[in-house]
């Protein structure tokens, strides 16, 4: 073997040192406009620093243009998301870390870190490092909550004891259960699963490496805090279904009061289960969760007025909160997607984000990583192991919206041997198993029972005979799971449109997943949902005698998806991903009328678009009225030339419909604390809850007050304008004035007739008259206004004194982007 020379063998040596050790190269950026805007911000101590709010400004400088927004506009009320730091962002200031020789890191002028690392594990360890030095309070104070998420404790929020700031101290027992369920879930994921373990390891090394520099008297963190924050995730935005029981006592009552026929005729109604007048995102149908022919046999009826939640804090039962128990889905998040065609620039465009609610320091942090052979940038979460949740890579971008498809199920469990903890699964009657979690501050001890399909969250009576019911969550145990796409599209194996189903068809949480490239757009609504027996409504509760369990689960095939439309747009506001897809036994805003046709009006206003017209579209949406806008021509149409009951009455009808002409926004433009629109928004805030009892409550009798409970009060700014049940509203009002649906209602609403839906309208704008004339001081319409600022937007718990004007659009992150090249691979 020939000898190598000495001078030789050095270079050599030194060479390899260089290729394994210098700091990966920066990626090449694809995009062609890349800009987000984070409002929290990236600071966190407290108290807030005085440029805390510099990004919460930019947000809100967007607000007032409503859909005049132009390119300029957007480098006024965005800063870059482009890889590294640029010119109006730098040159940055570095921040020494010692403990990690690998990593680079540099803040730029929004306090955003640049991160580089010389291995994988740099950037990761990095993560975690910058994750406490931003986030430590949020990371302090959500740890041990997260955990209650994990267990599926029941009947507790788990985000609800991180906001009031409520102190909970886990068991022993929990720790061990959550971290054998989540390991043995890791294990199923193979060599992927193996890396995201490790992943989590090298993420808490880098949390803990700064917890001690601050000299911290917290414990260390361990791998349970980070499978407790996924799971966390996963209850506020992830899951769907679980509120079947006050739908079943809800079916009973209709019954009793109107009769079986009649009854299930309104309840089959209001249920619109996969009702074919609603906005779906896609174009291609996906059938899933529709109400099987002849179903019923599986279920068990809940006896109206039985139902009782158990406390898991004081092991009482208590009248049950319908709303509460309905678990209605966050409503939250929207994107807009347009194929190549659509756009000026012949590429696709994203305009795209989460909307988490607005909390100084944020619930989320953004970085710009690099390490060897990848780069992305976007936001991160306490859930995110070294792994960016919403953003970009170098050639494509995603983000989620809350699917709340069905993954969770009730069941009824007959109760035996002379106790209320006992019960009959598959002939043999089985002691319930206690779990003793710990204990909330202040609250009490945390005990709950569970049986073969999960926590019991409370007793009712079905046929007169006590029940016990029980919760089961698909992806119990599964939380860690949910990184696993986040991973892929971090370190660039998301390739193109392919890739991209592939990775997220992994995900178990509900999520709806959108995504562009140079040339396409796609969705994927992803979750781990089961395929139900056939004789189970999957409207109501299943009978717990293990003759109706799952079976199996929903396959990747069968999930909404689609690359681009033949309408050159996906566009998503938390409604149905899909044609023929049902909607969850707590979703009741799957109808005609939803928030998402706000945005697709204003994407209807031109052909081409650019990225400021797509980002004008989402920012008029965001302080539009719904009300305003879907139920004012109805009214016109039905109130037609009956003769008003007075002349104020008339008058308030002009007023809305001239609010209707000049863009039903709730603007409050010169920030003089009343809205710009007069008497427009004061009037629907009066009148929408006696609008929909003058429609709803003549066919449901005393069972209205109820449905109020299932669907929430209102369709306002507090609901985010969904919910509330104008899609009930607006099916019955625009049918009863001769609207022919795909799917009409079979029950008469508003009356049955238009006369006496007429007279039922005038009386309720009558009564919202005298309300506002009261309120107000004054009985002229035109001199009434609506209080902006009430509407104004705090910071949650109130650390940070700025507010900003109401608006109703991403917060978590807002990424406005389209890329003009890619990678030499696409799959």
């Amino acid at each position: 073997m020939p000898q190598v020379p000495p001078r030789a063998a050095l270079a050599a040596a030194a060479l390899i040192v260089m290729l394994v050790f210098a700091p990966a190269a920066l990626a090449t950026d694809y995009s062609e406009t890349a800009l987000n805007v984070v409002p929290s911000g990236q600071y966190g101590a407290v108290p807030a620093p005085p440029n805390a709010d510099e990004q919460a400004k930019l947000y809100d400088s967007l607000t007032p243009l409503f859909d005049a927004v132009t390119p300029a506009d957007l480098t006024r009320s965005f800063k870059s998301e482009r890889f590294g730091i640029t010119p109006g962002e730098g040159p940055g200031a570095a921040q020494p870390v010692p403990q990690r020789p690998g990593v680079t890191l540099t803040r730029d002028r929004f306090n955003v870190p640049h991160i580089v690392g010389k291995t994988r594990d740099d950037v990761t360890w990095a993560m975690g490092y910058v994750l406490h030095q931003d986030r430590g309070l949020l990371l302090a104070q959500g740890r041990y909550p997260g955990r209650l998420a994990a267990i599926e404790a029941p009947n507790l929020n788990a985000f609800s004891l991180v906001t009031q700031l409520k102190a909970y101290v886990p068991t022993p027992q929990v720790d061990r259960q959550i971290e054998r369920d989540q390991l043995r879930a890791l294990r199923t994921a193979g060599s992927d699963g193996k890396a995201l373990l490790h992943d989590v390891d090298v993420f808490l090394e880098g949390i803990n490496a700064r917890l001690k520099e601050e000299g911290s008297s917290q414990p260390a963190y361990r791998r349970a805090d980070i499978f407790g924050f996924n799971a966390l995730v996963g209850q506020i935005f992830g899951q769907g279904g679980g509120g079947e029981a006050p739908r079943a006592e809800f079916r009973s009552d209709l019954r009793r009061r109107l009769g079986s026929k009649r009854g299930d005729e309104v309840f089959d109604d209001l249920s619109e289960n996969a009702d074919a007048d609603h906005p779906a995102t896609l174009t291609n149908a996906f059938r899933h969760g529709q109400v099987p022919r002849g179903a019923g046999r599986g279920n068990a009826t809940i006896d109206a007025g039985s139902l009782r939640t158990s406390e898991p804090t004081t092991g009482t039962l208590s009248t049950v909160n319908r709303q509460s128990q309905a678990a209605q889905p966050p409503h939250t998040s929207n994107f807009l997607t347009l194929t190549a065609d659509r756009s000026t620039n012949g590429h696709p465009l994203f305009v795209a984000g989460p909307q988490i609610g607005y909390f100084y320091p944020g619930l989320t942090l953004e970085a710009d990583i690099r390490g060897p052979g990848f780069q992305a940038r976007g936001v991160y979460s306490p859930a995110n192991a070294g792994t960016i949740l919403i953003g970009r890579g170098e050639d494509f971008a995603w983000s989620l919206t809350s699917a709340s498809s069905d993954l969770i199920d009730t069941y009824a469990e007959e109760l035996c041997g002379g106790s209320t903890r006992k019960y009959r699964y598959r002939g043999r009657c089985l002691s319930m198993k206690r779990t003793n979690a710990g204990e909330i501050k202040g609250a009490g001890q945390v005990r709950f029972d569970s049986t073969v399909h999960g926590p019991v969250t409370g007793y009712a009576r079905s046929n007169g005979k006590r029940v016990a019911l029980s919760r089961k969550r698909s992806t119990y145990g599964q939380d860690i799971l949910f990184e696993l796409p986040f991973r892929d599209a971090t370190i660039g194996r998301i390739t193109g449109t392919k890739s991209f189903a592939d990775s997220f068809a992994r995900n178990p949480f509900t999520f709806n997943v959108a995504y562009a490239d140079d040339r396409d757009i796609a969705m994927f609504s992803a979750g781990k949902l089961p395929l139900r027996d056939r004789r189970v409504d999957p409207r109501g509760v299943t009978k717990g005698d293990g003759r109706y369990e799952w079976k199996g689960f929903l396959a990747k095939s069968r999930h909404p998806q689609q690359v681009n439309s033949p309408r050159g747009t996906l566009t998503n506001w938390n409604n149905a991903p899909a044609p023929g897809w049902g909607a969850t036994d707590n979703q009741y805003a799957y109808g005609s009328a939803h928030r998402v046709t706000l945005l697709e009006a204003g994407l209807a206003k031109r052909r081409k678009h650019d990225l400021a017209s797509v980002t004008g579209a989402m920012n008029a949406a965001a302080t539009q009225d719904l009300r305003s806008t879907a139920l004012t021509s109805t009214l016109r149409k039905l109130l037609g030339d009956a003769t008003p009951p007075s002349p104020r009455a008339k008058q308030m009808l002009d007023l809305l419909e001239a609010w209707r002409a000049s863009g039903s926004s709730r603007l409050d433009r010169d920030v003089d604390g009343r809205m710009d629109a007069g008497a427009g928004p004061a009037i629907w805030d009066e009148l929408y809850p006696r609008l929909r009892e003058a429609v709803l409550r003549p066919r449901l009798g005393g069972a209205y007050d109820d449905f109020v409970e299932l669907t929430g009060a209102q369709n306002s700014p507090a609901s985010g304008f969904t919910g509330g049940a104008i899609n009930h509203v607006d099916k019955a009002l625009r049918q009863i004035t001769g609207t022919r649906f795909r799917d009409p209602f079979e029950s008469g609403f508003c009356g049955g007739r238009v006369t006496a839906c007429r007279r039922a309208v005038y009386a309720a704008l009558e009564s919202t008259g005298r309300a506002l004339e009261r309120a107000q001081g004054t009985p002229d319409a035109a001199k009434w206004t609506a209080d902006a600022t009430k509407e104004r937007i705090g910071f949650a718990p109130g650390v940070l004194p700025t507010t900003i004007r109401y608006t109703n659009r991403p917060s978590g992150i807002q990424q406005v982007i389209s890329f003009s090249g890619h990678r030499p691979t696409r799959r």
